[in-house]
């Protein structure tokens, strides 16, 4: 059996996340496994990096399969290329040992969340970014980031009420960055919590609109999920990178 690796982009607006799901066929993982079944002419299950939520987008996921086809990577890319919907985009296909597990052998991964900090319509790229008016205060939210850095208990920024596992995780970056009317915030680190980013934006936010003091944030750590902030819309997340 290869193992082949593939990675991947997409438009997540009108799928209900990377996840296969029992309830729906409108997936990412559930249409790439289907385009592959079909090429390879057998079933395929895909292992990717890690789920991404509904309507969540990726500039660089990864996922590994298993075969028996022989069929070169160069025809396997050619063939996902031709069937997939065009909002699912494939980078790369190629070989790799068998070893290689896209979620286990993942050490970072890097998500970007944009903000539309303006009343003026952002028209073009409006299923990419979330829109809030009003003010903040950058300077502010740069200071609160930091903190969150290093290895914290992050129980207060997941959304699963039933998370049985560890919800310790270590934040290596945290930047957030203002170009015009946007604000970018980028987050790498060791692994993430269900909705952890968009907690944890949207506490920033609090930060920034002076509704939560910057001394507060090491209080949240181990805490409880109502004491952290809003969970944002998915709209403006985006996976950008896995590192292995």
């Amino acid at each position: 059996m290869r193992n082949v690796r593939l990675d991947i982009c997409y438009d997540g607006t009108r799928y209900r996340g990377w996840q296969r799901l029992s309830t729906t066929d409108n997936t990412i993982q559930q249409k790439i496994e289907t385009a592959l079944s079909r090429i390879l002419e057998e079933p395929i299950e895909l292992t990717g990096s890690g789920r991404t939520d509904a309507g969540t987008h990726a500039a660089g996921q990864v996922a590994n399969f298993h075969c028996s086809s022989q069929m070169p990577c160069e025809e396997i890319l050619s063939q996902l290329r031709r069937y997939l919907p065009e909002d699912i985009g494939i980078y790369s296909c190629r070989n790799v040992s068998e070893r290689f597990h896209a979620r286990l052998n993942a050490k970072t991964k890097t998500y970007r969340y944009r903000l539309w900090n303006s009343e003026s319509p952002c028209v073009f790229d409006r299923k990419y970014v979330y829109t809030d008016p009003r003010g903040l205060e950058i300077d502010k939210m740069r200071e609160a980031a930091q903190l969150f850095l290093g290895q914290h208990d992050f129980s207060a920024f997941c959304a699963n009420k039933n998370m049985k596992k560890s919800t310790v995780r270590y934040i290596h970056s945290l930047n957030v960055e203002r170009a015009g009317n946007e604000i970018v915030f980028t987050v790498t680190g060791n692994g993430f919590l269900h909705h952890m980013v968009r907690i944890l934006v949207g506490t920033l936010l609090e930060v920034g609109r002076g509704e939560r003091a910057i001394e507060s944030i090491p209080e949240l750590f181990g805490a409880q999920r109502a004491q952290a902030g809003e969970l944002l819309p998915s709209c403006g997340l985006c996976l950008m990178e896995v590192t292995y």
